[in-house]
């Protein structure tokens, strides 16, 4: 999984010094910088599990609509967002964009990888809403140029205010993989587990050479 991260190590060569970068990386990783994002590598991808069921609840709870949308057509967000995570946004992405939401998460940390995707569902959603799975899986991946220009995205992305949902959801998730139910099917859904389609999803992000179109 170590892999996901070349792609944050080669936005960050453009800057500095293959020593800064590297030492960059390591304060990301052990949490120097914001809270630590080791989880996005480790086996089981622990904290992508986390950060997809808490993305998973803030698109229901901010757009219910395309929410119940996902449910209906069987969408998830390991099969479009696990790679915003994994590569805070720096894999395929226009790079004025990916320039902009590195700025924010280099000072606020991972709570702008939430906000700039839901910017991009919600300047989306009256499309979305509307489409059957492979359309809406191809959608999901392959934004249209006007949502990603950093005029248009970000003033969208910043109106969600999600600190508070983000700390209530983390907790929630916690008590999920804790508590007595733990087994039950609707908690292994939860749990750092290597499922079928969070590999199929692992897979495309470690394979992206061909997502560089949009």
């Amino acid at each position: 999984m170590a892999q996901g991260m070349g792609f944050i190590a080669g936005l960050l060569l453009l800057y500095m010094s293959e020593e800064d970068a590297f030492w960059l990386i390591v304060a990301l990783l052990k949490g120097a910088v914001h809270a630590p994002m080791e989880g996005l590598y480790q086996a089981g991808l622990p904290l992508v599990q986390q950060y997809l069921f808490q993305f998973e609840k803030l698109v229901q709870e901010h757009m219910p609509k395309l929410g119940q949308h996902f449910i209906e057509e069987m969408i998830n967000p390991s099969m479009y967002a696990s790679q915003w995570f994994i590569t805070v946004f720096s894999y395929s992405f226009p790079f004025p964009m990916t320039l902009r939401v590195w700025d924010v998460f280099l000072y606020e940390g991972i709570k702008v990888v939430f906000q700039v995707g839901l910017g991009l569902l919600r300047f989306c959603h009256d499309d979305l809403v509307k489409l059957p799975f492979e359309e809406l899986l191809h959608s999901l991946r392959y934004f249209p140029d006007e949502a990603t220009d950093p005029d248009t995205l970000f003033p969208l992305a910043f109106s969600f205010k999600v600190n508070s949902s983000l700390e209530e959801l983390e907790k929630e998730y916690r008590k999920r993989l804790d508590g007595p139910n733990a087994s039950s099917s609707s908690s292994k859904r939860l749990l750092p587990l290597k499922s079928k389609t969070m590999s199929r999803a692992v897979s495309q992000v470690l394979s992206i050479s061909n997502v560089g179109k949009k």
